[in-house]
């Protein structure tokens, strides 16, 4: 019951930076919503492979916390990069 409830809480929390995301038009800001989703997501994971005592999940939690979001940040930097020549 009370991981139930710690889970959703965790889910509500991951919709706050796509809310914030959502109203603003600027593409950093984003990306930004979405590293902290993975982030999250990553957190998640890792509870849950604790809890499950399941360690193979729990390493796929860190790989996701490790290298997912360096791509993203990398992409949104590019993205940032490619319109700030665009505008000049």
């Amino acid at each position: 019951m009370i991981l139930n409830l710690a889970l959703i809480a965790m889910i509500l929390t991951l919709l706050i930076p796509m809310y914030e995301a959502w109203q603003d038009d600027d593409i950093w800001q984003k990306m930004l919503a979405f590293a902290s989703a993975a982030t999250k997501c990553s957190i998640m994971i890792l509870v849950v492979s604790v809890l499950r005592d399941d360690w193979m999940i729990g390493v796929v939690g860190v790989i996701i916390l490790s290298v997912g979001n360096a791509g993203l940040m990398l992409l949104a930097h590019v993205l940032k990069r490619m319109n700030d020549l665009a505008n000049e």
